[in-house]
């Protein structure tokens, strides 16, 4: 390894923080829609759950945002229609 080369970890390294992260409620979370840049609480977006998981679109312009789908031995988690999603973290 140089100088100029990065300094790297695995994924294994970001478990505390992630544990952290997810842990919280995520209806308080604030985001912004990656179809419309509409920004808002995600407790505002539109979910559907007449599905075999859950899907959260966009109040505004009814974009798919989030898409969550349990099977007995696995969660999913698809975020890609939102261009970020803010949870702030607690204060100690």
């Amino acid at each position: 390894m140089t100088a100029d080369e990065p300094t790297y970890l695995d994924g294994n390294a970001a478990a505390g923080a992630m544990r952290e992260v997810f842990a919280v409620d995520i209806t308080a979370a604030t985001g912004q829609c990656a179809g419309c840049g509409d920004r808002g609480a995600f407790a505002e977006a539109r979910l559907y759950v007449d599905a075999p998981g859950m899907v959260a679109r966009c109040r505004r312009c009814d974009d798919v945002m989030v898409r969550v789908v349990s099977t007995p031995d696995s969660t999913y988690l698809d975020f890609r229609g939102l261009t970020y999603l803010r949870i702030r973290t607690p204060t100690t």
